[in-house]
C-alpha cells in the first residue's frame, strides 16, 4: 500500500543533498520537522522549517545529546496507522505522525580513521538518537519510510512525483532494510574499537562483529558462474589491496585479487631490490638483485613458460628499464610501490589491459585476522607475520654456513612460507628455481620440485614448510646436487635427516618453526 508523505523529520551529519531534499519535499506540501545544524542550514537557505524542540515543547540539551529523544518523536515514528487505539492514543498526548525521517548518524567511521584522535573525542562520536529513531522508522516502515543514505534522495523524490506524493510498500521496506544493515555496520564498528581498547589482547571475543564496506563488485568469482564483491576493513591500516590506486587495465577479478594479495605479501619481507611472479597464489619466479630490473629479469627467468600471465610484485618504484622488460611478454597484473611518469605512460602505450596497481606502504596487523568460511561457520586465526632471523637458526649438520649460503636460505625460508603445503622451494643465487606446492605427501613435493628444476637443483638451497618425517625428501635432493636444507625441524626421524646430510657433507639447518599455508 502507499504511504503520501505529508511530515518529514530531517536530521543530518552528512548534510551532501540537503537542500535539493528539502526544496523537493516543500514543493510537495511537506512539512520539515529539524534538529541543530539542519535546521539552520535550511533556514539559511529560506527553506521553511519547524524546529523539533518547538513541536516537543522540550529544548535541546547537554550538548546536543538529548534533543530527539522525546514521545512525540518516536510516538509519530512508531504509531501504527492502521491501529485505533494507536491513533487515539497520539490524538490524546498530540503526537503528530512522522512519515518520512531522514538521517545519517555521527561520522565514527571517520572519527575512528584519525591518526591521534583522543578516545573521549571519539566517544562523542557514538550517536544514540540517530540510531533509535532510525531503527525505529525501519521496524513501522508498513507506515514510515527511512532514509540513511544521501545516493536514496534524488529515487525517492522521484518516486513521490510519479505516487502523489507517497511511496510504495516495496520502496518503504527496501529503505527499512538499509536501514538495519546501516546501524548493524555502525554498532559492529563501535563494538570493535571499544572491545580493541578495553580488551587489547583479546583476538577472538565471544562475539565477534565484521563490520565490512564493499569496495568493488566483481566480473564474477573463481569461476564465471560464481558471483563475487570485494569488502573492505573500514579499520583496518589503509595497506594492502583495500588501499591500493589502480593506474591502467581492465577491472581486476577475484583470481586476480586473491593472487596479488598473495605477490604484495611476499615482498614484504625484503629491503634489497626484489621481484617475484605469481600463477594461482603461488611463487613461480623471484629473485633479489642489484637494482628492481635486474631483480625482475632474474624472477622472470626462474620459469618464462609459468610467468606467462602471472602476475608480478616489485618493491621498487618502476622506472623506464622495468617498464621495457614488463612489456615483453603477457602479464595480468603489476604491482609496485609507484611508478615513474614516463615509465607508467610507455607501459599505458603499449600494454592495453595490463593492470598497474600502485601500492600503499605500511604492513598488515597482528589484530588483522584471516577470515575463511567452512560449512555452517568461520575459521579465525592471525596472520603469520612471524619474523626470524638467521642468527636464530641451528645448524644441524654440514659445514659452517657461508654469506652466500645464508643469502640463499634466507631467501628460501622467506619464500617457502608462501607456497600451499606441503610446500618445498629450490633457490640458488638468489633466484627460485622451482617450488613443489600443494601435494599430498612432502616426498611427492620435493619430486616434483626436483623434475622442474633439472639441472638447476646443482649447487641450489631446499627449504621446507614443515620438517621431513622421514629421510626419503632430503635424500632425492641430495642425490640431485642440492647442498644445502632448511626445514622447521621436529620430527621423531629428524636423526636419520640429520646423518643423511653429515655424512654428503651438506648444511642442514633446522629454524624451529613451521610455516603452513593451507
Amino acid at each position: 500500500m502507499d504511504r503520501k508523505i505529508s511530515r518529514a523529520l530531517i536530521s543530518l551529519s552528512d548534510k551532501r543533498g540537503l537542500l535539493e531534499l528539502a526544496s523537493g519535499l516543500v514543493s510537495m506540501g511537506v512539512e520539515i520537522l529539524s534538529t541543530g545544524g539542519t535546521a539552520k542550514a535550511l533556514q539559511a537557505a529560506g527553506i521553511a522549517v519547524r524546529l523539533v524542540e518547538e513541536y516537543t515543547g522540550f529544548p535541546e540539551m547537554m550538548d546536543g545529546r538529548v534533543k530527539t529523544l522525546h514521545p512525540k518523536i518516536h510516538g509519530g515514528l512508531l504509531f501504527q496507522r492502521s491501529n485505533p487505539a494507536h491513533c487515539e492514543q497520539a490524538r490524546v498526548h498530540g503526537i503528530e505522525p512522522i512519515d518520512l525521517l531522514v538521517v545519517n548518524l555521527y561520522p565514527f567511521e571517520e572519527a575512528a580513521a584519525k591518526p591521534g584522535i583522543a578516545f573521549e573525542d571519539l566517544v562523542e562520536q557514538i550517536d544514540v538518537g540517530g540510531p533509535t529513531m532510525i531503527r525505529a522508522a525501519a521496524k513501522n516502515h508498513a507506515d514510515v519510510a527511512v532514509v540513511v543514505d544521501p545516493q536514496d534522495y534524488d529515487a525517492v523524490l522521484e518516486e513521490m512525483r510519479t505516487r502523489d506524493g507517497a511511496l510504495s510498500a516495496a520502496t518503504r521496506l527496501r529503505l527499512a532494510a538499509a536501514v538495519f544493515r546501516h546501524t548493524a555496520f555502525y554498532d559492529g564498528l563501535i563494538a570493535r574499537v571499544l572491545t580493541e581498547r578495553a580488551e587489547p589482547e583479546a583476538l577472538f571475543p565471544e562475539l565477534l562483529s565484521l563490520p565490512m564496506r564493499r569496495a568493488q563488485g566483481l566480473r564474477y568469482g573463481e569461476n564465471p558462474h560464481q558471483a563475487a564483491a570485494f569488502y573492505r576493513d573500514p579499520l583496518a591500516a589503509v595497506s594492502g589491496l583495500a588501499g591500493a590506486k589502480q593506474h591502467h587495465g581492465k577491472e581486476l577479478s577475484y583470481n586476480n585479487l586473491m593472487d596479488a594479495d598473495a605477490a604484495w605479501s611476499m615482498t614484504q619481507h625484503f629491503e634489497q631490490p626484489f621481484a617475484v611472479v605469481v600463477k594461482h597464489a603461488n611463487p613461480c619466479g623471484a629473485a633479489v638483485g642489484s637494482d628492481i630490473g635486474e631483480a625482475y629479469r632474474r624472477a622472470y627467468e626462474s620459469d618464462p613458460q609459468s610467468a606467462f600471465g602471472g602476475i608480478v610484485a616489485v618493491n621498487r618504484t618502476v622506472d623506464q628499464g622495468l617498464a621495457d622488460a614488463l612489456c615483453e611478454t603477457f602479464l595480468e597484473v603489476v604491482m609496485a610501490p609507484g611508478y615513474e611518469p614516463d615509465a607508467l605512460a610507455s607501459i599505458q602505450a603499449r600494454k592495453k589491459n595490463l593492470r598497474l596497481i600502485e601500492m600503499p606502504a605500511g604492513i598488515p596487523s597482528a589484530k588483522d585476522l584471516v577470515i575463511r568460511r567452512v560449512a555452517g561457520g568461520y575459521l579465525t586465526q592471525q596472520p603469520d607475520l612471524a619474523q626470524e632471523r638467521a642468527a636464530d637458526w641451528e645448524l644441524k649438520a654440514g659445514p659452517a654456513l657461508d654469506e652466500g649460503l645464508k643469502t640463499d636460505l634466507d631467501l628460501a625460508w622467506k619464500l617457502v612460507r608462501h607456497v600451499k603445503s606441503n610446500a618445498i622451494v629450490l633457490v640458488r643465487d638468489g633466484c627460485l628455481i622451482a617450488s613443489g606446492p600443494g601435494q599430498t605427501s612432502r616426498v611427492g613435493s620435493v619430486e616434483i620440485c626436483l623434475r622442474h628444476a633439472g639441472e638447476k637443483a646443482r649447487g641450489a638451497v631446499l627449504a621446507s614448510d614443515a620438517f621431513f618425517p622421514f629421510a626419503d625428501g632430503p635424500k632425492l635432493a641430495l642425490d640431485q646436487g642440492v647442498r644445502a636444507v632448511i626445514q622447521p625441524g621436529g620430527s621423531v626421524r629428524d636423526q636419520e635427516t640429520i646423518e643423511l646430510c653429515a655424512g654428503r657433507g651438506v648444511s642442514l639447518v633446522f629454524t624451529g618453526r613451521r610455516h603452513f599455508l593451507h
